[in-house]
């Protein structure tokens, strides 16, 4: 965080002025967050700058309540004037907004007390210069794997930090800074004039556990290569692994089948899932919250409502939902403290590692790039082009592409058969391989 800007007690400042401003006027309760972040993004292409971007932004966002109405506002501005202009307008947004019961703060009872350091902060004392050399060294590496890598589509090097604060009029207030830094590069390559492109990032929030920019370069080069030559293939029911990286995905429609907004709202294809075994017993999750440097750490929701670390699923057994504090009562529950999402997903994974898994198939598919948005939360069907690779007695043959894989979600998360050792660390969903028994492949 640059000097001689916005720290943690500024900020508490303004969230304070603001919650008694809404008082005043009439709110009877309400709720503010407080932001500043700074970033600098470079991207270089074919050895030259393209892009050097420098931001700084500020934000304030409040939701009043006027009884059972409620009204929200935000502005950029985080001047005095600028702060009770938009409280003002959220309380009059209000006076007009549909009254509902359930409308209010999380429970004062489920406030967080314990703010422990999840060490989510660090600074990547590097210079713009430093930066460009980084990203061109990054895709040099990528270019430098084959004569057959011809094109780029560019490396970039980003680094962000920011600081926030959340308050209630329940008297809680808290918040801490935050860092994000990431390296990327994506390259084309080409054979027969036939062209291929594949790309490889690392994130964290420490610069220091950032995998090295040669290693992003040359794993971006090398996986562009490997998928020349591509071919389609006859339509089949095979097993199907899921590299790692796009793996999430599966456990992300599995969170969003069990999130409040769709259990409340009946757009879910895990209805009253509560206790029952909708996966195979493969797959265990742990909901860690408290993971240091973890994407999605926190010690408390967008709600002010304490996180806990929890086995959200045991062997295939729904042991919780995700709920805020409104999705909670519209449920006849209790706030989970997941206003804003699932805090570090965690997926037990076997002794197997990607090869190994592999070696167990006789004739399947090796998916490493989802195209779409093909899942139907309702039913759970579930529809995706895909590209990868083709395995055959427990090799990699060739890659593929122009294909189609197809099932129902509810048969695919229990037809998982083994989740692989090599877990993949970007993001807030951490997981191996996941190799599924079978789904229908198709040429598209």
């Amino acid at each position: 965080m640059e000097k001689n800007q916005f720290d943690l007690e500024q900020l508490k400042k303004i969230a304070d002025h603001a919650l008694n401003y809404a008082k005043k006027i009439g709110a009877t309760a309400s709720e503010v967050e407080v932001s500043y972040g700074t970033g600098k993004n470079i991207s270089v292409r074919l050895g030259n700058l393209e892009t050097l971007e420098i931001n700084r932004d500020k934000g304030f966002s409040v939701s009043l309540y006027n009884g059972q109405r409620k009204g929200s506002s935000s502005s950029s501005d985080l001047s005095i004037q600028s702060i009770e202009d938009a409280v003002e307008a959220a309380f009059n947004i209000a006076r007009y907004t549909a009254p509902d019961p359930l409308f209010g703060l999380a429970d004062k009872n489920l406030m967080a007390t314990n703010m422990q350091d999840l060490d989510l902060h660090s600074v990547w004392d590097v210079s713009i210069d430093c930066m460009i050399d980084l990203a061109k060294t990054c895709e040099a590496k990528a270019l430098n794997v084959s004569k057959k890598i011809t094109n780029s589509e560019g490396a970039n090097i980003s680094s962000s930090e920011g600081i926030f604060i959340y308050a209630n009029s329940h008297g809680f207030i808290g918040g801490y800074p935050t860092s994000r830094h990431s390296i990327g590069c994506s390259v084309i390559a080409e054979e027969k004039l036939m062209m291929q492109r594949d790309y490889w990032y690392s994130s964290a929030r420490h610069a220091e556990d950032l995998e090295s920019v040669e290693y992003v370069g040359k794993l971006a080069g090398t996986r562009a290569l490997a998928r020349l030559g591509a071919k389609k293939i006859h339509t089949c029911h095979a097993p199907v692994i899921f590299e790692a990286p796009i793996a999430s995905g599966l456990i992300s429609s599995l969170i969003s089948a069990i999130s409040g907004g769709n259990l409340y709202r009946q757009s879910s294809f895990l209805l009253n899932s509560l206790g029952e075994k909708v996966a195979s017993s493969q797959l265990t999750i742990k909901e860690d919250p408290f993971l240091l440097r973890g994407e999605a750490s926190a010690m408390f929701d967008d709600e002010g409502v304490a996180t806990h670390e929890r086995l959200l699923v045991d062997q295939g057994t729904i042991n919780g939902y995700l709920l805020s504090s409104y999705s909670a009562k519209k449920l006849g529950m209790q706030s989970s403290g997941n206003a804003g999402g699932a805090h570090n997903l965690i997926v037990k994974h076997g002794n197997q590692n990607l090869k190994d898994l592999i070696k167990t198939i006789h004739k399947g598919l090796l998916v490493t790039e989802l195209l779409g948005h093909g899942l139907n939360m309702v039913t759970g069907d579930y529809s995706r082009g895909a590209a990868g690779y083709w395995i055959e007695e427990g090799e990699i043959t060739y890659p593929v592409e122009e294909i189609t894989i197809a099932g129902n979600m509810k048969e695919i998360l229990k037809k998982i058969v083994a989740i692989g050792n090599d877990v993949y660390k970007n993001g807030s969903k951490r997981t191996g391989s996941i190799l599924v028994e079978a789904m229908s492949i198709a040429s598209s």
